[in-house]
């Protein structure tokens, strides 16, 4: 036996925040989060093989062969087994995966990366999955990842139940929905972040005195997001991302140690932001954990926010994005990142050229 799959998925970016687990194993949140899809200017591409040739599991990750024993990746392998399990199979794997985009850097690099793994194992693996199974699967290697299954505006359900099943996301609005939307992001660091967001997430739920106060009012600040979305309204909807994410940092200050993902420049882009909204709604920021700024507006507001962050020495790099489709295939065996042989191919990303395989 020997299949392969490439899918490509993009990031999502919440606006309403998933930050602490319920059940650390299966991945299961505190509370809901809502989240756009972004386009392919935040993709990963991931190509899995399932053969007879293979003795054991590789992960490749940006062109380099990962240690599978550390936590990071050895969570890949368990998205692989729980995809032979669901197939009947004990073949062993090749993934390879490559991200257009910084990773680990505040820009959910691990969302679009385990949401295209989760879709190209389970069709390399034979298995045809609902939405709501692949977000159950994307889910178990990082939990923002069941989101970018799907496409548009998407809600991911918490759940009640201990085994997960009731934990998935789903899709409120297409990406066709709200066309003006954009996130501008300004990039003021793209480095690796020093605390990764599962340590964060585990270190606030352990000590935050605050952190049962935000899980009181997320309920309705989601109701309230979704509305404002679905109405397409704005200056609530801005209003309430700046102050979820204002809430969601607060918390991890009050974590201790405090966790502080935000530094100066991302400060001064808040600040820019609110000046920017002095005659009316222009802009809402939102940030992850990490520094970037993820400023959502309307389409014929975009130049007015690029002068505002042009404005500040600390952007180096500004990327406007529209809301995505979600996961696609690639079906042209050259668009594979691994050989019909199994040998990972030569392959690299760059602004100009884009994906390049030799």
């Amino acid at each position: 036996m020997q299949t392969v799959s490439t899918c490509e998925a993009t990031a999502n970016i919440a606006v309403v925040k998933y930050w602490g687990k319920r059940d650390e194993k299966l991945v299961l949140p505190t509370n809901s989060s809502l989240s756009f899809t972004m386009d392919e200017q935040l993709k990963t591409r991931t190509t899995v093989m399932f053969s007879e040739k293979f003795s054991h599991d590789e992960f490749w990750l940006n062109g380099a062969k990962a240690d599978l024993k550390s936590g990071e990746f050895a969570e890949r392998m368990v998205q692989l087994q729980l995809v032979r399990e669901m197939a009947g199979i004990k073949t062993k794997a090749k993934a390879v995966s490559l991200n257009c985009f910084p990773t680990s850097a505040g820009f959910a690099s691990s969302a679009a990366g385990f949401a295209a793994l989760a879709c190209a194992a389970s069709k390399a693996a034979g298995l045809n999955l609902d939405a709501r199974e692949l977000s159950i699967l994307a889910r178990r290697g990082s939990g923002s990842a069941c989101r970018s299954v799907l496409g548009g505006f998407v809600e991911w359900k918490k759940g009640d139940r201990a085994d997960g099943n009731d934990s998935y996301a789903q899709q409120i609005a297409s990406h066709t929905h709200w066309t003006e939307l954009r996130n501008v992001i300004a990039v003021v660091e793209a480095g690796r972040k020093k605390i990764s967001s599962r340590a964060g997430m585990k270190q606030t739920v352990a000590t935050s005195g605050l952190f049962e106060a935000r899980l009181k009012g997320l309920p309705q600040t989601v109701e309230a997001m979704k509305k404002a979305v679905l109405a397409k309204d704005f200056p609530r909807f801005a209003e309430l991302a700046m102050r979820e994410s204002s809430n969601m940092h607060a918390v991890m200050l009050d974590t201790w140690p405090p966790i502080a993902y935000l530094n100066d420049h991302s400060k001064e882009i808040m600040n820019s932001v609110m000046e920017l909204n002095s005659g009316g709604a222009v802009a809402g920021y939102t940030f992850d954990a990490g520094p970037n700024a993820h400023i959502y507006t309307l389409e014929k507001d975009v130049s007015k926010v690029r002068r505002k962050l042009g404005e500040i020495p600390g952007v180096k790099e500004v990327i406007v994005c529209k809301v995505g489709a979600g996961p696609k295939f690639l079906m042209d065996e050259k668009e594979h990142l691994v050989d019909s042989d199994g040998n990972v191919r030569e392959h690299s990303f760059s602004k100009g050229k884009g994906i390049v395989i030799s």
